[in-house]
This record gives structure tokens, sequence and C-alpha cells, in this order.
């Protein structure tokens, strides 16, 4: 573990801070938690026990010793919570801070300049990250293109048509029938003609002949006939 960290202690990490860190982080790392960057403070005068910031793909690691060194305080925000970052360069190094998208801000001042970059570099690759996850490609396979809805409207349209056409094309054009009437039946021997009927009589046979067209026995066409020579002798 503590060969995995050396390559933090290359822009004026604390030695000692670094080594302390390792040793607390073993037992603080998730599964498939991987530590990106390690910034320690280093304030003018000699600083003891510095307060350290652990940046990793998950979350943030604020790192404070107490009790002399013997004992640390582990406070952690992981990236879901994190709304924003800052740097802030001053004379004396940067202070580097965030605030939570519960409108709390975290801070730690005189983090060496190219640390605090760094940091700030760092944490900002895994906000972009979870706001752009990366897609894994499919694997690409031979199929057929996807038909859209409108696509697959015209594809059957165009195949009716082909039929239709087909169709047309073996058989005969059918003749167009025009549908007529022809005209009342002269009326059989013996039987009363219509101006001898009274009003009366010529209802009845109207109503006849409506039971015949209701009946399916004869065609609408022949009924309006009918019912045209009737209600010329009413």
């Amino acid at each position: 573990m503590k060969e995995q960290f050396k390559k933090f202690l290359n822009e004026e990490q604390d030695p000692k801070a670094i080594e302390k860190i390792t040793s607390k982080l073993t037992d603080l790392l998730m599964k498939g938690e991987e530590v990106g960057y390690i910034a320690v403070q280093k304030k003018p005068a000699i600083t003891v026990f510095p307060d350290s910031i652990v940046l990793t793909n998950k979350r943030i690691i604020i790192c404070k010793p107490k009790n002399l060194g013997l004992s640390m305080d582990f406070t952690d925000y992981t990236w879901d919570d994190i709304a924003s970052t800052f740097v802030k360069e001053n004379i004396l190094g940067s202070e580097f801070s965030f605030g939570t998208k519960t409108d709390l801000a975290v801070s730690i001042d005189y983090i060496p300049k190219i640390q605090a970059r760094k940091i700030y570099t760092y944490a900002k690759e895994q906000l972009d990250l979870l706001k752009n996850p990366v897609q894994t490609a499919a694997p690409i396979q031979e199929t057929a293109e996807p038909v859209f809805e409108e696509e697959a409207e015209e594809e059957i349209e165009e195949v009716e048509t082909e039929e239709v056409t087909s169709f047309a094309e073996i058989l005969p054009a059918a003749p167009v029938v025009t549908e007529t009437y022809e005209p009342l039946p002269t009326q059989p021997a013996g039987e009363r003609k219509l101006s001898d009927l009274s009003k009366e009589e010529l209802f009845d046979k109207l109503q006849n002949y409506k039971k015949l067209l209701d009946n399916g026995l004869i065609m609408q066409g022949e009924y309006d006939a009918y019912k045209k020579e009737i209600l010329s002798y009413m």
C-alpha cells in the first residue's frame, strides 16, 4: 500500500503526513475505490500535524490529525453531494474549497499552489464524468437497419400499392355496373288500378311495399319508384 502512494510525494507533500494517511486509508477505501491525488497542507511556520485532502474516484476525504497526531478525523463527501469546487491562490499557498448540494462550504487553506491546481483539475474531471458518464459501446453486429414508425408506414403503403398493381395486371378490369331500376310492372289482370284506390287503400299498399323493403324482398330503388307513383295519386 505504501508503494502505491509514493507517487504523491513529488509535489512538496510532507512524507510523514502521506505515511500516516496511507496507514489509515487501507481500511477506509471501498471496493473499487482508487486514490487519484493527495494534497497536504503546508503553513508558513512548521506544521507538525497538517491537514490533508484525499481525492478518490468516489469521494473527497478531509483528513485532520488530532491528539498530537495519534488519531485522525475523516470527513468524506461523495461526488454526488458536491455542487462546485474552487481554488483561490494567495501569496502563501492556495485555498481549496468546495460547496455541497446542501449549501455546505468546506475549505482548507495553505495548500501548495501546484497541489491545489492538481486537486482542482481532478475534481473537475470527476464532476464532468458524473454529468457525462462514459457509455460502453455495444459490439457492432450485422443486423437489419431499424425501421422507424414513419418509414414503416411508407413501406407498408408501397407494398400495398405494388400488390394492387400486380393484381390489376393479372385480373381483367371489372365492368362498371350502373344501378338502374325498371319501371313499375303493369297491373295484373283483375287488379284495381292505383287511380281507382282510395287514399286509405293507397296508404296500406305503401305500407306493404315498406314491409317488403324491410324484409329484403325488394330493392330500395324499387320501393322509391312504388312510393313515388303511389304518392302521385294521394
